[in-house]
């Protein structure tokens, strides 16, 4: 079974699920969310004939939770069976050449939140924190289906502030393309657990200093609507390989 994760604006892609069962957040022990485009459930069902297990929405440090309460679906989804997990995230483009309403392929990332929630746990490598197969089979597909699809690295950062421009200029001075504030935490509990985990991020906007538009998640919900439905035609081509 394969768990995934959908992050801000990217509800519409549940739509394709065939639905056998809905779980609240709190029936796994996770709070409801605070954040508009998080709806807050699982949804157990079938996507393009492959078992899913969905967590629609998530919470975030930047809400008050621990970090430990962040994984805490990962964990639950886990222990129902899932063996990966599709991860996806609304972020800010910092790369020219990856503009806003296309999608990104995580290729690594940058944990800057000053978190973990393996902390009083084992080490855990992270040196292929995204699994190679899987993005290899990702890349084909999107390149079959003519989907543009970026693979960069990810910066991962608390907020709930979208950040500076000067802060921007650190990040792309780090090596990052896009940033965001969810997706890191639980992949480092995903690989914890042994899950494969492949990442992707809706590119809503231009970070802080590379348009001179104000940020505002309204901005976000609406880019994260309009590109779900790429995504989704990419997921149903790779599930039905499964």
């Amino acid at each position: 079974m394969i768990g995934m994760v959908l992050g801000s604006g990217l509800g519409p892609l549940a739509d394709e699920i065939e639905v056998d069962a809905e779980f609240a957040f709190q029936d796994a022990g996770i709070p409801e969310s605070s954040v508009p485009g998080h709806s807050g459930k699982f949804l157990r069902g079938r996507l393009a004939g492959s078992e899913v297990l969905v967590m629609k929405g998530r919470v975030h440090l930047y809400e008050g939770h621990s970090a430990q309460v962040v994984t805490a679906g990962v964990r639950w989804m886990a222990q129902q069976g899932v063996s990966g997990l599709v991860l996806t995230n609304a972020a800010g483009t910092l790369n020219p050449k990856f503009p806003p309403g296309e999608w990104m392929m995580l290729s690594d990332h940058l944990n800057l939140t000053c978190a973990s929630p393996l902390v009083g746990a084992e080490f855990v490598d992270m040196s292929e924190a995204y699994d190679a197969e899987w993005r290899a089979a990702f890349r084909e597909e999107a390149k079959s289906l003519g989907m543009p699809l970026h693979e960069g690295v990810y910066a991962g950062l608390r907020g709930p502030q979208f950040e500076t421009p000067a802060e921007i200029r650190m990040l792309r001075a780090m090596g990052a393309d896009a940033v965001g504030m969810s997706t890191v935490l639980e992949t480092i509990q995903a690989r914890a657990m042994g899950l494969s985990v492949v990442a992707f991020s809706c590119l809503t906007n231009w970070a802080a200093g590379i348009s001179q538009t104000p940020l505002n998640h309204g901005e976000v919900l609406e880019t994260g609507k309009q590109a779900a439905a790429a995504l989704t035609r990419l997921l149903k081509r790779v599930m039905s390989m499964q």
